[in-house]
């Protein structure tokens, strides 16, 4: 039975990441329809607390977005690219896990991938070298990100001891995920320096040229948002928007500055989830209040709507695999508790499988960690191994590998013949393995 039950699950998912995000969340709610009323399993508890943490997020991100200060880094971020273009492979990839650090999301670096190209045309660079590896390192950026879906749901998993090992503060976790983070983004641009062949050696591209039409398409758009003029409020905007995430950092690394209350006879400081949910509702009303944003205007972003498909996609996997998880705890326990005590690694590596699975670190995260606790995972090792729930870019089906894609004219960042050859395979093994060994390091090290 719980061989079925659990093909039940992976089934929903499977079909789910074929109408995205908010297909996902959606279609797992038929598979807990099936495992409740069909098997008779007792439903788990849906994930409350971290979907109000990732809606006040999600909420004060959208509002930054109306009043255009994601523009105002954008900007700012271009001017850095085009000052060094001889070394975008390097640049372009840093550049864009910074954005994804500051803003808690990958999505706000689409805007970023046809000036890198134009760039790297320009200087005659390929560009499937900087843009894979661009990529790549937008998404690597969410699990060091202190306003992202996956750190404030890790926060929100660790934030009590769970009868194992002791909590860690948004600041611990940071200071793993940062570093591991950071140094794997670096290692897979440094090996992208050299992949593929120069434009000029490239027989393909060459042939691409020599039509007149193809060479003026590659060769004479450019794309730039450094002729654009932003007004003060939009400066102002990410000013507030900067001061919100160091208050949530400070006040994570600092209990004592958060207000205590006694709670079952124990005197507890204030819950770092309600903290954040507060840091960002006041940040958000400051801005609105502030810079001349327009409430009608706020849902229509990006931002928001990337926002409402990750609470819908985290709802659906967490409830569906809370189900089943918490029913199974005790057998699942008997048979795997040994092997994950024994070799740690495998933790990283389902981790990893599911985040293919559910097309969401946080998704992945919230349906991977409780089980984890429960096995009796340490929590410093569910720290060191965060970066494994990037495992999307297995199969090249997400929106930014797509976007990036899209806006290579040269047409060298591509999928192959056979789907699995593409041009994010290698950085992002690259990145993943080398962030999960330095968390591992790090972690193991100084906790």
């Amino acid at each position: 039975m719980i061989t079925i039950e659990f093909l039940v699950v992976l089934g929903c998912l499977l079909v789910g990441t074929r109408f995205g995000g908010m297909g996902l969340g959606l279609i797992s709610g038929i598979g807990l329809f099936i495992l409740t009323f069909v098997f008779g399993l007792v439903p788990g508890k849906p994930p409350v607390q971290v979907m109000l943490t990732i809606l006040a997020v999600i909420g004060c991100a959208s509002v930054l977005q109306t009043a255009g200060g994601l523009n105002v880094m954008m900007q700012f971020a271009e001017r850095l690219l085009r000052r060094h273009p001889q070394y975008i492979t390097i640049l372009a990839p840093l550049t864009t896990w910074t954005l994804t650090f500051l803003c808690g999301t990958g999505h706000v670096v689409y805007t970023m991938f046809p000036i890198i190209s134009d760039i790297a045309l320009k200087k005659n660079i390929r560009p499937e070298r900087p843009m894979a590896v661009a990529s790549i390192a937008s998404q690597m950026g969410i699990c060091a990100s202190p306003v992202s879906v996956a750190v404030v749901s890790m926060v929100s998993m660790l934030a009590a001891n769970h009868g194992v090992g002791r909590a860690y503060s948004m600041l611990e976790i940071l200071a793993v995920s940062i570093p591991a983070t950071l140094t794997g983004v670096l290692v897979a641009a440094l090996w992208s320096l050299r992949r593929g062949k120069d434009l000029d050696k490239d027989e393909e591209f060459q042939a691409r040229i020599q039509d007149a039409e193809q060479r003026a398409y590659i060769y004479d758009k450019s794309e730039t948002l450094l002729n654009q003029t932003f007004p003060k409020e939009a400066f102002w905007a990410t000013g507030i928007f900067f001061a919100a995430i160091t208050a949530v950092v400070v006040l994570g690394a600092f209990s004592d500055l958060r207000p205590a209350f006694e709670v079952k006879g124990k005197i507890t400081p204030l819950d770092m989830n309600l903290t954040i949910q507060m840091m960002m509702l006041i940040a958000g009303a400051i801005i609105l209040m502030l810079c001349k944003v327009k409430p009608g205007d706020i849902s229509n972003g990006p931002v928001f709507k990337a926002g409402m498909v990750a609470i819908f996609s985290v709802f659906g996997v967490a409830w569906m695999s809370d189900t089943f998880f918490a029913t199974h705890m005790d057998l699942l326990k008997e048979t795997l508790s040994h092997v994950v005590e024994s070799k740690p690694w495998t933790y990283a590596i389902v981790l990893f499988l599911v985040s293919k699975l559910v097309n969401s670190q946080a998704a992945a995260l919230v349906a991977i960690v409780p089980m984890g606790l429960a096995l009796g995972v340490d929590p410093k090792l569910i720290i060191a191994f965060m970066p494994a729930c990037y495992g999307y870019f297995i199969i090249p089906t997400y929106p930014s590998d797509l976007a990036c894609i899209g806006f290579d004219r040269s047409g060298t960042t591509r999928i192959g013949k056979y789907i699995i050859n593409h041009s994010f395979l290698v950085p992002g093994l690259i990145g993943v393995f080398t962030a999960s060994v330095v968390g591992y390091l790090l972690a193991t090290s100084f906790y």
